[in-house]
């Protein structure tokens, strides 16, 4: 039930499209509902934003954008993570400005918005978080979090990180430690489906609600259609991120070039010349960019870098999936795919044409990953996606 007085909801990301897509059919319906909702993001993102309904509030971000080099994140952990607390220190003056007078009655944020969590706290207002990909459970920390950290913590450089993160914090008036700011929200809501959600079974649902996927028709995003004479469609995609990989790339166009009855979709990002694939069959079509969900409604089978939007969206559309992980969560992400029997994983180094062909014809002519798929798909409805993620964030409102 929405609230007699419309609020003012304060959404808050960074400019990539694996923490910004997730949340939008979210934040469309909350402006449906009557609420006034405005939406932080770096300027590259404040039409996709407004498409929504809600108002974007533009900040200048220190961080690679969505078309960077993947290099520009580095290589280790510190490297990884440094840039964020960098962004959020030099972001929060300008976010501070931008909501002096206007400042809302809940704050939504990505996980990756430190300056979110700081700015609920100085405003004394509830925040959610809304995750786009696996949350903790209990034993995160003994079990991942203390191994992945065991070293650079030794160093000059991963002490000094933690000192000048916690130092932040205590200017803004918050005492917790750097982890569990960063990684233990008090609310949040999980857009992913449970069953790609790592220990499942030891999240605390009393802070986690896995609201499943939600996508919206993407209507926005174009249309594809499917051949005439194409027996089956399979779509490949590194995502938006991980896409500088001409070589894999060539060995797809191998792999289902030429396949009778096959029809391959290849994106292959901003980064590689179609010109390196060489000469393309006639079943091949290469593209920078697809509306992905449209094609996978068609798609008999996908080969993906199995993060967690595109995951989802192939579990959403009961496709079949070849996971070929990149980086990050990705690794995780191809393990819970092929332990639900709806994947199959292959390391870079070992996605040769032979490999994917072999692969891709067990996958579409196996039954039992047609059937777990369904049941997946069955299962992820009942979540209750965006409705239930709306539900969810207006009984957080102060007074509700």
């Amino acid at each position: 039930m929405t609230p007699h007085r419309p609020a003012h909801i304060a959404m808050f990301s960074i400019a990539q499209h694996g923490h910004v897509n997730p949340s939008l059919e979210v934040i469309r319906e909350l402006v449906a509902r009557g609420h006034r909702v405005t939406y932080a993001i770096p300027p590259l993102f404040a039409e996709k934003v407004a498409a929504t309904g809600a108002v974007p509030v533009p900040y200048t971000s220190t961080l690679p954008g969505p078309d960077a080099d993947p290099s520009a994140w580095g290589t280790t952990l510190l490297d990884n993570v440094e840039p964020f607390l960098a962004d959020a220190m030099q972001a929060l003056p300008q976010l501070i400005t931008a909501y002096e007078g206007d400042e809302p009655d809940l704050v939504l944020h990505d996980i990756a918005s430190y300056p979110a969590r700081v700015l609920a706290h100085r405003w004394g207002v509830p925040a959610v978080s809304l995750s786009p990909n696996l949350v903790a459970w209990d034993g995160y920390e003994e079990e991942v979090a203390e191994p992945m950290w065991a070293e650079p913590l030794k160093t000059e450089r991963g002490q000094a990180y933690y000192a000048r993160f916690a130092g932040w914090l205590a200017e803004n008036g918050i005492t917790r430690h750097p982890d569990p700011f960063a990684g233990r929200p008090a609310r949040s809501l999980v857009l992913i489906p449970k069953a790609l959600q790592p220990h499942a079974d030891r999240v605390d649902e009393r802070v986690y609600s896995f609201v499943g996927a939600c996508q919206g028709d993407r209507a926005d995003q174009g249309t594809w259609s499917r051949p005439e004479g194409a027996e089956r469609v399979v779509l490949v995609s590194l995502g938006s991120a991980f896409t500088k990989r001409a070589a894999f790339y060539a060995e797809c166009v191998r792999a289902f070039g030429d396949l009778p009855g096959w029809h391959l979709v290849l994106q292959i990002g901003r980064h590689v010349d179609p010109a390196e694939l060489g000469e393309l069959p006639a079943n091949v079509e290469v593209h920078s960019w697809v509306p992905q969900l449209a094609v996978l409604r068609q798609a008999d089978l996908f080969v993906t870098h199995a993060g967690a939007g595109g995951s989802q969206e192939g579990l959403a559309t009961a496709t079949p999936m070849i996971a070929v992980p990149q980086a990050v969560d990705q690794f995780g992400n191809a393990d819970m795919l092929q332990a639900l029997g709806v994947a199959r994983t292959l390391v870079t180094e070992d996605a040769t044409a032979d490999r994917l062909r072999e692969t891709a014809l067990a996958l579409a002519d196996d039954p039992e990953v047609a059937a777990r798929l369904k049941e997946i798909q069955a299962g992820m409805v009942g979540e209750g996606g965006t409705t239930r993620a709306a539900d969810l964030i207006e009984a957080e409102l102060p007074g509700h």
